[in-house]
């Protein structure tokens, strides 16, 4: 195999791990509920599945998190971009951001933080310890259950999130997830032999 190298230049150490989910996280505690935008967020361990998200401790949803214990991860489609940008720079502390965007919220099933209706997939959050790091503290959380949208479902109930039209997150901006280059273990996967069904000629 050969690839394109590259002329590098040396920076100091800075954030700049691109694409990222720009996800809205959900929460609430003691009637107050808030939406806010986090794209610093990932998986951290299969089982049991754990989460994380990285939070600045003067952000309004800080507080209710660590009061609450909980959250809800929703993830957004690419008609929700405006709402996704919305929540990140405007703060609950002053407005219902439901209210401004015309988000909804539904109950969830092990969580008392709400999910957003309008996101096809949510994950909801129970925080098993917080981690202060500098600038964010990072909620490390067991993911306790997910909500996926029926509409992505196929006829074997596996979720389709390719249906889904996820957003990405890269440098300050946002993006439309492109084509599909592969699958999980494409590269070492054995293709499979086509039976050669055409007929002798007999002569």
């Amino acid at each position: 195999m050969s690839f394109t190298k590259y002329t590098k230049e040396h920076w100091k150490g800075s954030v700049i791990t691109s694409p990222l989910p720009p996800t809205l996280v959900s929460c609430g505690y003691e009637g107050k509920e808030n939406v806010f935008t986090v794209a610093w967020t990932g998986i951290l361990n299969t089982q049991p599945p754990v989460t994380y998200i990285s939070v600045r401790p003067e952000r309004f949803s800080y507080e209710l998190i660590k009061k609450s214990g909980c959250f809800v991860i929703n993830l957004p489609t690419e008609e929700l971009v405006r709402a996704v940008d919305y929540c990140g720079v405007k703060t609950g502390a002053k407005i219902d951001k439901f209210k401004e965007t015309g988000l909804h919220t539904e109950e969830s099933i092990n969580v008392s933080a709400p999910l957003i209706a309008e996101c096809p997939v949510n994950i909801e959050c129970k925080v098993r310890d917080i981690v202060k790091l500098g600038t964010h503290d990072m909620f490390i959380a067991d993911i306790v259950g997910i909500d996926a949208a029926k509409e992505l479902l196929d006829d074997k109930g596996r979720l389709c999130l390719d249906k889904a039209k996820l957003i990405a997150y890269a440098h300050g901006e946002y993006f439309a997830l492109g084509r599909k280059l592969g699958s999980f273990g494409y590269s070492v996967r054995k293709k499979s032999k086509k039976k050669n069904t055409a007929k002798r000629s007999v002569k």
